[in-house]
């Protein structure tokens, strides 16, 4: 879901460039099906952006030790990033 507010979420992290594309696609497609389809992309990488943006190393590491199978050690180490990640999010809740 798109913020209705004039003010941008994407802050001065880079972001704002996919917030305003994330719009437009919701202002261009009526609710519904087609927009969950015809945004779907956008708002994946607006909610990436904003993720890397706010815990930026925690992405990074789960972004690189869970990118595929490999062995026990790695799976492990994946594990641990997404803990660490969820910390980091959790932080940020109000």
């Amino acid at each position: 879901m798109v913020p209705t507010g004039k003010a941008p979420i994407g802050g001065d992290g880079g972001c704002e460039r996919l917030e305003q594309a994330l719009r437009d696609c919701h202002k261009r497609l009526p609710e519904g099906p087609a927009r969950r389809s015809g945004c779907w992309h956008l708002n994946r990488s607006f909610a990436e952006c904003l993720v890397a943006t706010v815990c930026p190393n925690e992405a990074e590491a789960v972004r690189t030790l869970c990118s595929s199978g490999g062995t026990a050690l790695k799976r492990s180490q994946c594990e641990q990033a997404k803990f660490s990640f969820s910390l980091c999010l959790s932080s940020l809740q109000l």
